[in-house]
């Protein structure tokens, strides 16, 4: 009985064994039936491959789990962006490695894929330039969803980040898609990362022999009943230049939303207007004096050598 048992346990090894090692030692490539030993690829190197794949998905699953179950909603899809962008480069970290412990020379597949990869790294220059742009704005929070930037002469309110682009919306209403490689090589003002309020500032000229004092104190009246305007820190004037046609002064006021500070800095300027009116201060339209002077040789004498327009 004994030698019975002994021998079905050879047969299994030897067949079934045997039919296993054969399955897993099939050839896919080449497929001509001539060796190369540089690129043989087999049956079992291809479910090793998948195995090893399989193995790394669930690890990194498992890993993002542990790091975004603390994080809040926004920074949690944030971090998934840039572990997308994590993931691929691990992915292909694993299967070189896995085919290169295999007994593959995968210098020949890099040489013979050597043009596609320099063709894709032009082509995508500009896209790995937008991820890491946006890896820097994600990570060290230079940008934030809500802040009010200016770039390019335009201002808008951040209202999403991705990997590759961030969208902003713009005063007019319209949503202004940025490459995020441009908040790295550009310059950019950022309104709202630093304080909850921003200086703004209302100009407006006076006729000469305004009384200076009372323009003043009617400026700042107008700011402290607009509505938009802090109260600290406390608007304040400016008499800024002796102009050509008038004076020039400045009110300058904090807001909490720059955003929407030309409608605020319309409202001023209707009060101003409005106020000025009632002081009697004129806000003097431009005008510059011309002389002329005729030649004592002309024939023709006008009444008055010189004339103010």
């Amino acid at each position: 009985m004994q030698g019975k048992v002994e021998q079905v346990k050879e047969v299994i090894e030897k067949d079934v064994w045997g039919l296993i090692q054969d399955f897993l030692n099939l050839t896919i490539y080449p497929f001509s039936g001539e060796a190369d030993d540089k690129m043989h690829i087999t049956v079992g190197i291809v479910l090793l491959v998948v195995f090893t794949f399989v193995i790394t998905t669930i690890t990194l699953r498992l890993i993002r789990m542990f790091l975004t179950r603390k994080l809040e909603a926004n920074d949690k899809l944030k971090f998934i962006s840039v572990f997308k962008f994590i993931k691929y480069l691990v992915y292909l970290i694993v299967v070189i490695l896995t085919l290169s412990s295999a007994g593959i020379d995968i210098t020949v597949l890099l040489t013979a894929s050597a043009a596609l990869f320099v063709g894709l790294g032009l082509a995508l220059q500009e896209l790995f330039q937008d991820i890491i742009g946006g890896l820097f704005i994600i990570t060290d929070k230079s940008l934030l969803v809500g802040d009010i930037i200016e770039m390019e002469g335009r201002i808008g309110r951040v209202i999403d980040i991705k990997l590759r682009t961030t969208r902003v919306l713009t005063r007019d209403d319209k949503v202004m898609i940025i490459p995020n490689h441009k908040f790295i090589s550009e310059i950019l003002f950022n309104y709202t990362q630093n304080h909850r309020s921003t200086r703004e500032f209302v100009k407006v000229g006076v006729a000469y022999g305004s009384d200076t004092e009372k323009v003043q104190a009617v400026l700042l009246e107008c700011a402290k009943e607009q509505t938009g305007i802090v109260k600290k820190p406390e608007p304040f004037v400016l008499f800024e230049d002796f102009g050509d046609s008038a004076l020039v002064f400045s009110l300058h006021f904090f807001v909490t939303d720059s955003f929407v500070d030309p409608k605020i800095k319309s409202q001023l300027r209707f009060k101003i207007d409005h106020k000025f009116r009632l002081n009697g201060i004129s806000i003097p339209f431009p005008q510059r004096d011309v002389h002329m002077f005729y030649p004592a040789s002309n024939s023709i004498n006008p009444p008055t050598n010189e004339k103010n327009l």
